[in-house]
């Protein structure tokens, strides 16, 4: 299956409403990459307060994102469910901000493996918007129990 709606990515991710960022998975070769999408709606919660005069979708966010595209790859690649493990953020390197994310952006989110060991994956991630790169960076996450 290379493609997912939202109701197929909540059966693959824990996160829920407003922590869910992946709102379509549009193609996905398992163990080696993924194409996400997350629509940037001015009704996003973080607007409120980033910033209420110019608003601007936090980098920490589209990291967060790509993070959870990441997490589908790892999910769907290993047939793990979140109900028996998480996968869990564990280091992000190179990040590279190259431009702001506004209401009504939609980012394409891009995830390679770059490696695997066992339960530990490192990837590397871009966010573009309009075919233009909004960010950049490597993420290493990890599989874990449920606590």
């Amino acid at each position: 299956m290379n493609e997912m709606n939202i109701q197929e990515i909540l059966k693959f991710l824990p996160h829920r409403y407003p922590f869910l960022l992946v709102d379509r998975v549009i193609s996905m070769d398992l163990d080696q990459s993924i194409v996400a999408l997350k629509n940037v709606t001015f009704n996003e919660h973080f607007f409120q307060g980033h910033f209420p005069e110019k608003a601007v979708m936090p980098g920490v966010l589209i990291i967060e994102a790509l993070a959870q595209a990441a997490g589908i790859l790892a999910y769907k690649s290993m047939d793990w469910s979140p109900n028996d493990s998480l996968f869990y953020l564990g280091a992000v390197s190179d990040v590279r901000f190259k431009r702001v994310v506004l209401p009504g952006d939609q980012l394409k989110l891009t995830v390679k493996t770059l490696k695997r060991r066992s339960n530990v994956w490192k990837f590397t991630c871009e966010a573009f918007v309009d075919g233009e790169s909004a960010c950049s960076a490597e993420i290493t996450c990890m599989e874990g129990p449920v606590q």
